[in-house]
């Protein structure tokens, strides 16, 4: 005999399962995942009722969605839905997986070539930043840009981590700007450091917190005039912008971290020096991520070195 139960949406059925299954399981941020998928099931399944779908009609909506997101989102968006249509057999709810060997499919993304921007088109950006960095996106830009910390490091700092005083910015949070839970963990141990900045970036720091007039010590240094901070995608937006007007190399925001690195390396910094700067777990981490750049520079020091064996045997 049929329940009520047969009646539900999917989607009813899913936000039931999730509310009860998941949520006591899972971590805040696995749940705004499963959040998620309920509201793309609303979107591309409607009203569709659970045991009326069958297999045709679920690869339908999945074809659709798979139309706008990546083959490994489509994935993990049949997963999920999977895992609740299982347990709905198993209620009895159900007697057939409309989800059995659906085709995953989905836009394929292509590999991001790290750019670099060279040591004068960094020049340029860092001056244009830091002349309008009452503009929160050209503070971030500029803090990145100088330190190389990662996005979700600069819009975790707080008044409390600018110590004017040794010159340095502490880093030792960041901020989840995907799934806005707030403060997080920095990515790894090694991750917590402290980093030297320069006279003229603790002026524009303190240029910006008189502008804004912060003076609470967990004031976010790098909020908008609003009080929120950007997503990855609206700044990586605004810096593609950015580039083009200032005539440089395109690249992405991950590209400011790379950049500052680069220039430090050929630069001559210790690369242990820069290693910590970056907060890497070791030396070898840095090295695999700068390899062309340390082959490079190598390069540069033969020359040099068969330049003094030349001069040397000359005299």
């Amino acid at each position: 005999m049929r329940t009520p139960h047969d009646q539900q949406t999917l989607a009813e059925y899913f936000q039931q399962w999730m509310e009860t299954f998941k949520k006591p399981a899972v971590s805040p941020v696995t749940y705004i995942k499963y959040e998620n998928t309920l509201k793309h099931i609303r979107t591309y399944m409607g009203t569709a009722q659970l045991d009326v779908l069958n297999r045709y009609q679920y690869q339908t909506a999945l074809n659709k969605f798979a139309k706008t997101h990546a083959k490994r989102t489509t994935s993990g968006f049949h997963k999920q839905i999977k895992a609740a249509v299982l347990d709905a057999i198993e209620e009895g709810l159900i007697d057939t997986d409309f989800t059995r060997r659906v085709i995953i499919t989905g836009r394929e993304k292509a590999k991001e070539k790290v750019m670099f921007l060279s040591y004068s088109e960094w020049q340029i950006l860092i001056h244009h930043t830091s002349k309008k960095s009452e503009h929160s996106f050209n503070l971030i830009i500029y803090l990145s840009a100088v330190t190389g910390l990662r996005f979700a490091e600069v819009l975790g700092l707080t008044l409390e981590d600018i110590d004017f005083k040794s010159k340095r910015i502490i880093v030792n949070k960041t901020w989840d700007y995907k799934y806005h839970t707030g403060f997080k963990e920095t990515k790894n141990e090694s991750s917590v450091r402290s980093i030297d900045i320069d006279t003229q970036t603790l002026k524009i720091i303190k240029q910006v917190i008189r502008y804004r007039k912060f003076n609470s010590p967990d004031q976010k240094v790098c909020v908008d005039v609003a009080g929120a901070l950007p997503v990855s995608a609206t700044i990586n937006r605004y810096l593609k912008k950015l580039c083009k007007i200032l005539n440089i190399s395109t690249i992405s925001f991950h590209g400011l971290r790379h950049t500052h690195a680069s220039i430090l390396l050929f630069k001559n910094v210790n690369i242990l020096s820069v290693s910590k700067r970056l907060g890497h777990k070791d030396v070898t981490t840095t090295q695999s991520v700068y390899l062309h750049v340390i082959k490079e520079m190598e390069e540069r020091e033969i020359k040099l070195i068969m330049k003094i064996m030349k001069t040397a045997l000359s005299e």
